[in-house]
C-alpha cells in the first residue's frame, strides 16, 4: 500500500518555524464535530490553504446530532446552550438568529435537567403515588445544600480528610443520610422515603454527569467544571444549526465523510514527490499516500473531483489541486480503513475519549507518552443515553415538566442482589419536552451507565414496552397506551463514541486533562517538527470539558497553535492564545 518514499534529506536539518515557501503547511483534522469544525475553519480564515477534515461517520456534528421525530426536531446530543456571556456557541447561536423562536420555558437561570422551566417537578413513587411538592420541595432544599457543598473542595481547595469520601456520590449519601436519618420529626417510614429521593437524585446526577455511578466522579476535582453565567437555551431549529454555521466557512473539497482512520503514524519522515498514488478523474486513489488533499477519495459517495459532491471547483483558492512540485517530507502519515493514506505536517486529533480509551493502543504509531495514555486512563466518559417516546395524547397533568421516579426499595443499602438489577431500574425520569405546539405528547426518558449499555441492546418495541409499564406503576394508571412511535440512542455502542461526554473519575484531576491536551511531540528543539500531533475536543478543556462550548473553544485553542507557529493571517493571531483567557471570570 505504501507508495511514498523514505525522505533523504537529513532529519537533523533544523525546523524553520515560519513560511517554508512552496512547502505550505498540511493539517488533518480527525473528527468533523465541533471542535473538527471550529480547528478547521480558524486554520482556513486564517489563510492555511491545505486543510483536510477526516469524518468517520456520514455525517457531521460528531456528538451534536439533531433528528426529525413525529412533527418536531429533537436532540439526540447536545441540547442546550450553556450559557452565555462568553459562551462562543451561544454568540453563534445570537448572531444568525437562532435563538428567535426559543421560548420562556426554553430558557433556565439554574441547574437543569430538564426541557422545561416552568409548571412542577412530579415525583411517583414504585407504589404508584404522587409525592406531596412541599415533601418534594423540603427534600430538594436539602440535597441542593449538601450539592453545594462537593464544589467547595476544589473551589476553596479544602484538603479530603478521613472523613471525607473521594467521590461525590459517596460525599452526597454520607451528609444527606446523616441529615436525614437525625431529623427527630420524620417517622421511619418518611425517612425511607427520603433516602429512596436521594437515590433517585444520584441516580439524576449521573446521567448528567455521563457516570455510571457519581461514587466514580472525584469530589477533589468536581468543582474544577465551571459554569459560564447566564441563562441556558434550547436552539428550535436543532443544535445541528450551529454545525451548519461553522461549515460554511469549510470548502466541501475538504470534507472527507465516512473516513475512519485505522492508525497515525508520527515522528517519522515521510517522503513526496509530486504525486504519490495515481488519481482518477474522479478522484479515487490506487491506495497510495496522498499529500493532503491531493487527489482524494470520494468520501461520502460524493464523485467530486477533490472533495466530497463534485463543487470544488467553487472553491478555487482553498481547492486540494496537487501541490507537491517538489520533494518534501511530511512528519505525520495518517492512514484510513479503506487503504487510503494522507501525508501532513500537523494532525488535529478531535477523537472522544471513549474512541481514545478503546483504541490508542493501535492508533498510533510511535505509541502515545506514558503520561498521556495514563491521563486517558485515569479520566472517565460514560453514556448516557436519552428514550423518546411519542404518545396519542398526554396521561400527565398540564402542571407536570417531567416524571421522577422514586423506587422505594432503593435506599442505598446495596447487596449482590441489587448489582443485577434489570436496567430500567436505572431510568431515573421523563421529561415533557415543552411547547407542545412544537413537540406534541413527547416525554423524554434518561437512562446511563451500563443499564444503558443494556438498553442498546434491546429492540425498538422491548424499550417501549418496558417504558410503557415503568410509567403505569409509578403513575398508578393501568390505562396508559404504548407510544406510537420512540426514537433513542446508541452512544455507548457507537465505535465513534464510546459514551457521551468525560468527566473527571475518582483518581484524576484537571491536570490529566491538561496531559491530555499537550501537544506531540514534547520537544523544543528546533531539528524535530513541532505540533505534529494536537489534541482537541470537550475531554481535552480543563474547566469547560463535557460542553459543546469546550469542544468548539479547544478546537480554536489548536488551530492558534498551528497559526501562531506559522505567524499567518493578519497580525490577529494572538487572540487564539487570549480566547480562553478572555471568559475565565
Amino acid at each position: 500500500m505504501q507508495s511514498c518514499e523514505e525522505s533523504s534529506e537529513s532529519v537533523d536539518e533544523p525546523h524553520s518555524k515560519g513560511p517554508r515557501g512552496s512547502e505550505e503547511p498540511h493539517v488533518i483534522v480527525i473528527g468533523g464535530g465541533l471542535a473538527g469544525l471550529a480547528a478547521a475553519s480558524r486554520l482556513l480564515e486564517r489563510g492555511f490553504r491545505h486543510v483536510v477534515i477526516l469524518e468517520a461517520t456520514g455525517h457531521l456534528g460528531g456528538r451534536v446530532r439533531s433528528k426529525e421525530f413525529c412533527q418536531t426536531t429533537v436532540e439526540l446530543g447536545a441540547a442546550w446552550i450553556h450559557g452565555a456571556r462568553g459562551n462562543p456557541v451561544y454568540h453563534l447561536a445570537e448572531e444568525h438568529n437562532l435563538l428567535v423562536e426559543t421560548t420562556e420555558e426554553e430558557h433556565s437561570l439554574g441547574r437543569i435537567s430538564l426541557y422545561s422551566t416552568v409548571g412542577e417537578t412530579c415525583y411517583f413513587t414504585s407504589s404508584g403515588r404522587r409525592l406531596p411538592r412541599h415533601f418534594v420541595e423540603e427534600f430538594r432544599d436539602l440535597y441542593d445544600k449538601v450539592f453545594n457543598l462537593t464544589q467547595e473542595f476544589f473551589q476553596r481547595n479544602k484538603p479530603l480528610d478521613s472523613e471525607h469520601s473521594s467521590s461525590v456520590g459517596e460525599f452526597i449519601r454520607e451528609v444527606m443520610r446523616k441529615c436525614i436519618e437525625e431529623e427527630p420529626d420524620d417517622s421511619s417510614q418518611t425517612k425511607r422515603v427520603k433516602l429512596a429521593m436521594l437515590q433517585q437524585a444520584l441516580k439524576v446526577e449521573s446521567c448528567e454527569s455521563s457516570a455510571s455511578s457519581m461514587d466514580d466522579v472525584s469530589l477533589a476535582a468536581f468543582g474544577e467544571w465551571t459554569e459560564i453565567p447566564g441563562a441556558h437555551h434550547i436552539i428550535p431549529t436543532g443544535f445541528t444549526s450551529i454545525v451548519d454555521i461553522l461549515q460554511r466557512g469549510i470548502p466541501s473539497s475538504s470534507i472527507r465523510i465516512s473516513k475512519p482512520v485505522r492508525r497515525v503514524l508520527w515522528d517519522s519522515t515521510e517522503h513526496c514527490s509530486g504525486f504519490s498514488g495515481s488519481a482518477n478523474q474522479n478522484g479515487s486513489s490506487d491506495g497510495g499516500c496522498l499529500e493532503n488533499g491531493i487527489g482524494g477519495g470520494g468520501g461520502g459517495g460524493g464523485g467530486g473531483r477533490n472533495g466530497t459532491n463534485g463543487d470544488s471547483e467553487k472553491n478555487p483558492t482553498h481547492n486540494m489541486e496537487p501541490c507537491c512540485r517538489v520533494a518534501r517530507t511530511f512528519p505525520v502519515r495518517v492512514e484510513c480503513e479503506d487503504g487510503e493514506c494522507f501525508l501532513a505536517d500537523h494532525v488535529i486529533l478531535t477523537a472522544s475519549l471513549g474512541v481514545l480509551k478503546e483504541r490508542h493502543g493501535t492508533l498510533f504509531d510511535p505509541p502515545l507518552p506514558g503520561d498521556k495514555v495514563a491521563a486517558i486512563e485515569k479520566l472517565g466518559i460514560g453514556t448516557t443515553d436519552k428514550i423518546f417516546l411519542e404518545f396519542e395524547e398526554p396521561f400527565w397533568g398540564p402542571e407536570c415538566n417531567s416524571i421522577q421516579l422514586v423506587w422505594e426499595d432503593d435506599v442505598g443499602e446495596e447487596s449482590e442482589q441489587d448489582q443485577l438489577r434489570p436496567w430500567y431500574r436505572k431510568v431515573c425520569s421523563f421529561d415533557v419536552l415543552y411547547p407542545a405546539s412544537r413537540y406534541g405528547h413527547v416525554l423524554g426518558g434518561w437512562v446511563c451507565g451500563d443499564e444503558a449499555l443494556e438498553m442498546e441492546k434491546l429492540d425498538d418495541e422491548t424499550v417501549a414496552e418496558t417504558c410503557t409499564e415503568l410509567l403505569r406503576k409509578f403513575m398508578g394508571n393501568p390505562n396508559i397506551v404504548k407510544p406510537r412511535k420512540i426514537l433513542r440512542t446508541f452512544w455507548g455502542s457507537d465505535p465513534y463514541t464510546r459514551g457521551s461526554y468525560s468527566y473527571t473519575r475518582v483518581g484524576s484531576n484537571g491536570a490529566d486533562i491538561d496531559t491530555l491536551a499537550e501537544p506531540l511531540p514534547y520537544t523544543d528543539s528546533t531539528k524535530i517538527q513541532p505540533l505534529q500531533l494536537l489534541f482537541a475536543g470537550e475531554a481535552t478543556h480543563r474547566k469547560f470539558y463535557s460542553t459543546t462550548h469546550g469542544a468548539l473553544l479547544t478546537g480554536q485553542r489548536e488551530a492558534g497553535r498551528i497559526v501562531e507557529m506559522y505567524a499567518y493571517g493578519d497580525g490577529s493571531e494572538g487572540k487564539e492564545k487570549k480566547l480562553e483567557e478572555l471568559i475565565r471570570y
